[in-house]
């Protein structure tokens, strides 16, 4: 019997990773609809669309580690089942993690302080660079402590909830060899060419859907903009260039002065 740390852990992070580049093509296009998956709607319908995303995950990667490594074959609608009990155990055990780790961070700042303080006041005085290393590893070490054992204690919550779904699989015998056979033939679908025309329609409508929804980027003012004149400023003055060009119509005056003398003195 595996561990229920190492179970859980097993079959969450591969199942994340694996779910995750659906989930990221989804939130480049929302941002290119101009919503924000991150805050308001925009992550309700993210958290929304990745149900199914971690269904499929979960199933795909909780039979895969069962079959490896415990060599049992879970029953069908493993994956909603899993999915749902992590889900409900996930929504109690998260925020009681984050408000540990928030009472702990605060205890731990008020302490710090305070044995700063006093140690200033009575022993010596504390320099800036030490008060800062001081200060984060007594404000950091026990965060990290806690930190780590609530994320034990959600892998272990989650290994447990998969253990019910060991118990209730059923064992598969022979070799290595075979198990791992039934493994691969489990990742390649019988109907390759339906496969890969159902991938290539949805990449090409994932990407047209991505330049429909995609705003104009081109800056242009708008029909009923004012536009102000702007002064324009004065050109820079390059001493060389003046007194050349200053040279060019000195020279041009005095060719046409002496052609207008010499008119006068014919007439």
């Amino acid at each position: 019997m595996m561990p229920n740390a190492k179970l859980g852990l097993l079959v969450a992070w591969p199942a994340w990773w694996t779910g995750f580049p659906v989930k990221l093509v989804i939130a480049v296009l929302m941002l290119a609809a101009q919503v924000h998956p991150w805050e308001g709607g925009g992550l309700y319908a993210l958290l929304l669309l990745s149900i199914p995303i971690d269904i499929w995950a979960l199933g795909l990667c909780a039979r895969t580690v069962l079959l490896e490594r415990l060599r049992v074959d879970p029953p069908r609608g493993m994956g909603l089942r899993l999915w749902a009990s992590w889900a409900a155990f996930s929504a109690v055990a998260l925020p009681l993690a984050c408000a540990a780790v928030s009472v702990v961070k605060t205890a731990a700042v008020w302490a710090t302080d305070g044995t700063l303080h006093w140690v200033q006041e009575h022993l010596f005085t504390v320099p800036i660079a030490e008060r800062i290393s001081l200060e984060l590893a007594m404000i950091g070490a026990p965060v990290t402590v806690v930190l780590l054992a609530a994320l034990y204690g959600w892998m272990f919550g989650l290994g447990w909830l998969a253990q019910r779904v060991v118990r209730a699989s059923t064992p598969v015998d022979g070799e290595f060899q075979e198990i791992v056979r039934t493994w691969d033939l489990l990742r390649v679908p019988k109907d390759q060419p339906l496969v890969l025309t159902v991938l290539t329609g949805t990449v090409a409508g994932l990407i047209m859907l991505f330049w429909a929804v995609l705003p104009v980027s081109t800056p242009h003012p708008h029909e009923e903009y004012e536009f102000v004149h702007v002064k324009k400023t004065e050109p820079r003055i390059v001493p060389r260039e003046v007194i050349t060009s200053t040279e060019r119509i000195l020279s041009r005056a005095e060719a046409t002065l002496k052609a207008a003398e010499k008119d006068a003195k014919k007439k």
